[in-house]
């Protein structure tokens, strides 16, 4: 009751469509759509039901990955496209399905150019001192000429599906230097913790459209970012499957952190 007296004074409202198809198409553009949880990834649910035709519909700007945890998702301006382990990058075809993706249409509210050198870190905490406040959600796009980029992708897994921070584990590391491209992504609230990632979680694709993935670190000067306030998140959770039977009680902080910041190839 907390939570929802707290989530209602921040005039957010959190719907959960528990129907894959037949959705009602969001009018409200400030509203992020999401389907199934990140703690049901990081357990192993990597069979979707959830079609990129019916992602487009709901957002032209996002992230994701795909059945089988085969590969990053990027979306930006209305295109798809999916970064695959051996570091190709090819359209998303509408009948590709997703067990996890985050999709909105990108309203920049704010844009500003980013004079200073920053690291990843850096980034994150100067991008924070720019937010009128860290209860709500933003989706984030950085375009420019950037210095460094790590980014990654995960093969496509069979079943028995292993952990997430298993399935990480065979990563491909992708580092690229002075390169033009959009980092795409979102921070959200901490509050989200087991049904998003809490933070910013942020995906990278070439200006070109040959390289991208899940940023791991980077380095930029000169850059343009721009912020989009979003004050809605629409949650579509599976009908049936994986989802139904797994574990999602347990908190899975330490897990969460490894697989969105590590290099295993280091370990």
């Amino acid at each position: 009751m907390k939570t929802v007296n707290f989530l209602s004074r921040l005039f957010i409202t959190i719907l959960i469509g528990i129907a894959i198809t037949g959705c009602t198409h969001l009018q409200n553009h400030d509203v992020i759509y999401q389907t199934s949880t990140i703690n049901s990834l990081l357990a192993g649910v990597y069979d979707g039901a959830t079609t990129y035709s019916t992602v487009k519909k709901h957002g032209d700007f996002g992230l994701g990955t795909f059945n089988g945890l085969d590969g990053e998702m990027v979306g930006l301006e209305g295109e798809f496209y999916q970064i695959k382990v051996d570091g190709t990058v090819h359209p998303v075809n509408d009948s590709m399905k997703t067990p996890f993706v985050m999709v909105t249409f990108f309203e920049p509210d704010q844009s500003i150019q980013l004079i200073k050198t920053l690291d990843y870190k850096q980034l994150e905490r100067y991008l924070d001192t720019l937010l009128p406040s860290k209860n709500i959600f933003y989706a984030v796009k950085i375009e420019g000429v950037f210095s460094y980029i790590k980014a990654r992708s995960v093969p496509v897994q069979h079943k028995p599906y292993p952990p997430l921070v298993e399935a990480v584990k065979k990563q491909a590391i992708f580092e690229f230097h002075d390169i033009e491209g959009t980092i795409v992504g979102f921070r959200s609230p901490d509050y989200v913790e087991g049904i998003n990632v809490p933070g910013y979680h942020l995906h990278f694709i070439a200006k070109d459209r040959k390289a991208g993935g899940h940023l791991l670190d980077c380095r930029l000067q000169n850059v343009t970012a721009k912020i989009d306030s979003n004050h809605g998140l629409y949650m579509v959770l599976p009908q049936s499957g994986d989802f139904y039977k797994v574990d999602l009680a347990q908190k899975k902080t330490k897990e969460l952190d490894k697989v969105e910041k590590e290099d295993f190839q280091k370990k």
